[in-house]
């Protein structure tokens, strides 16, 4: 049974969570603030962006071989817009941090309520992954689906770009009354 760890009990972690745990893995939901001694197999980072290097400098030895799911949307939220990363993204910004995990884009272009409902109007949600080790990513994908969503694998770790950009551009969306927390942008499967 795969065992996963959620570091972050928001509306994400929540919903991630809940579709992990629908799927039959062992899920442990833990509180950002809280200090944990091990995690589980796949460990999902979902918390804010700026919280990344500290995780990845705390927790990089406990993290080392373990498939980490960042997502997170690279937002300055004082002013609402992108940050930019010298490594093209945030993720490939932690993956460079944690060199020895396998660091993996996901659930970043999701809103928590079709997380939730694993819905968008009546279409089943679809997570949109990206990351650089084909079976890391066919383990994500069968604990995702598990759990009653789609997944699409959207190549490697550079994709993380787009995805992050996409992030944006529907945060953006909503934040401007042109979308719906229940809408969202992504493929249709």
């Amino acid at each position: 049974m795969t065992t996963i760890s959620v570091l972050g009990t928001g509306n994400m972690g929540t919903a991630i969570a809940g579709i992990f745990s629908d799927g039959g893995a062992q899920v442990e939901s833990i509180k950002h603030s809280d200090e944990p001694t091990s995690f589980g197999d796949i460990v999902v980072l979902a918390v804010p962006f700026t919280a990344l290097p500290e995780i990845a400098e705390k927790y990089r030895d406990q993290l080392a071989g373990k498939t980490v799911v960042d997502i997170t949307n690279t937002v300055d939220f004082a002013t609402f817009t992108p940050v930019e990363f010298d490594a093209g993204s945030g993720a490939a910004d932690l993956a460079a941090k944690l060199p020895e995990s396998k660091v993996v884009k996901a659930f970043n272009t999701n809103l928590a309520a079709t997380l939730t409902t694993k819905t968008v109007k009546d279409r089943t949600t679809t997570v949109i992954i990206a990351g650089d080790d084909a079976d890391t990513k066919a383990e994500l994908t069968a604990a995702i689906t598990a759990g009653g969503v789609n997944a699409v694998d959207a190549g490697p770790l550079v994709r993380a770009r787009e995805l992050e950009a996409v992030g944006f551009l529907q945060m953006g969306l909503v934040v401007g009354g042109q979308m719906e927390w229940t809408d969202a942008l992504g493929v249709i499967k």
